[in-house]
């Protein structure tokens, strides 16, 4: 068994083995247990009773984080005629051409987002082998595939992130950094929360169908358990 270090075990004590949390307090305690170094990330997973294999159980969806992300961000823009002169004006950092393309089929990305009007997609459909696996993807169920160019960026630099849940059902969410004040860090795992509770299938059942267990926790530091019933009767 891999020993945990001191760090570790110390931020392992504010936590009750037997006990599951309410979000305030969990988003509290992560924060605490969050002792490294350098300015750790805080995120929220949640196993959630999908099938991964059905399309129509697949949950997927964007918020934007009242608390912000803490981040800059390059966002990178498939346009053409005068959605280029819309996306310039609205802050795109990038605008996608051949040069800017064949870079990204060397495997050379510049950018940490990306939006397309709808009429760019065949183009960035072709680069969805590399896009794709890294979460750049563009898709109309986040608001990055829009004709709306001003929105969809005001929107990336306003802290608005995607989640999809992966091939075992479980959601990882950037909840905020250790360097946030907690009211900030609870904002953004609230609204979280919220979106993938709105974002249910229709296939799966309530409360205890749908959010099996969920947990917060900093990059470096010990998972807070949270309580799913709870998670669910607060914020649904």
């Amino acid at each position: 068994m891999k020993r945990r270090s001191k760090r570790y075990r110390e931020a392992s004590k504010l936590i009750e083995s037997t006990r599951r949390y309410r979000l305030r307090d969990a988003v509290s305690i992560a924060k605490k247990g969050a002792t490294a170094k350098f300015d750790e990330t805080i995120t929220m997973a949640l196993r959630l009773g999908v099938d991964p294999t059905k399309a129509e159980e697949q949950v997927r969806g964007s918020v934007v984080l009242p608390g912000g992300t803490g981040k800059k961000i390059r966002i990178l823009v498939f346009a053409k005629g005068e959605k280029i002169s819309d996306a310039k004006a609205a802050g795109a950092d990038l605008i996608a051409d051949d040069d800017l393309i064949k870079k990204i089929q060397e495997g050379i990305l510049e950018f940490d987002a990306v939006i397309s009007t709808p009429d760019e997609m065949a183009k960035v459909g072709k680069l969805g082998k590399i896009l794709g696996p890294r979460g750049l993807m563009p898709s109309p169920k986040t608001g990055t595939v829009t004709a709306d160019l001003k929105t969809a960026i005001q929107n990336l630099r306003a802290g608005q992130v995607s989640y999809r849940n992966d091939k075992e059902g479980n959601i990882h969410l950037f909840v905020g950094k250790a360097s946030f004040d907690e009211p900030a860090l609870l904002r953004n795992a609230e609204a979280l929360v919220k979106s993938i509770i709105v974002a249910k299938p229709r296939a799966i059942g309530g409360r205890g169908e749908y959010l099996l267990s969920a947990s917060v926790a900093p990059c470096m530091g010990p998972a807070v358990p949270l309580d799913p019933v709870a998670l669910w009767d607060e914020y649904a």
